[in-house]
């Protein structure tokens, strides 16, 4: 899986699926965490409705810019039916921010042929790896080793 993250972070036009209209949402501060480490981020939300000031596509069909991979960070119920949009489009790298994802949708993605990365945090692997993910990250790394 570690190739997965590190091919999916070299990618710079991402999809943004999670971005809300309430405030303190982690789709909100992944997002213009992302926009701050260089990434260009496009935000997808149903409404297709502006969000803070951030542009919103209705959908994935409907952003103009080339798309490399899809960040989603929305309920866990939600999941296999978003797949399923992915893969509609041609697009086959998602993130699953950690705690997104269930069974179903991991048998979902391979089923669809995706390149999926799920039960991490994106933050810790985007760089540059900031504040307390840099201090996670430590530990991760640490563990893993063992």
């Amino acid at each position: 899986m570690e190739n997965a993250v590190s091919d999916f972070i070299k990618k710079k036009n991402l999809a943004l699926i999670g971005l809300s209209k309430t405030k303190g949402k982690f789709g909100n501060y992944a997002y213009k965490e992302l926009t701050s480490r260089g990434y260009n981020v496009y935000a997808v939300h149903p409404s297709g409705e502006e969000i803070d000031g951030i542009p919103c596509s209705k959908d994935l069909a409907s952003i103009k810019d080339k798309v490399e991979g899809v960040f989603v960070s929305v309920s866990k119920k939600n999941i296999p039916l978003i797949l399923q949009d992915i893969s509609s489009v041609g697009l086959k790298n998602v993130w699953l921010q950690q705690g997104c994802e269930s069974n179903e949708a991991i048998e979902e993605a391979e089923k669809l042929g995706l390149n999926l990365i799920s039960k991490k945090c994106i933050l810790m692997y985007a760089e540059p790896v900031k504040s307390f993910h840099k201090f996670h990250q430590f530990f991760a790394n640490i563990f893993a080793r063992n």
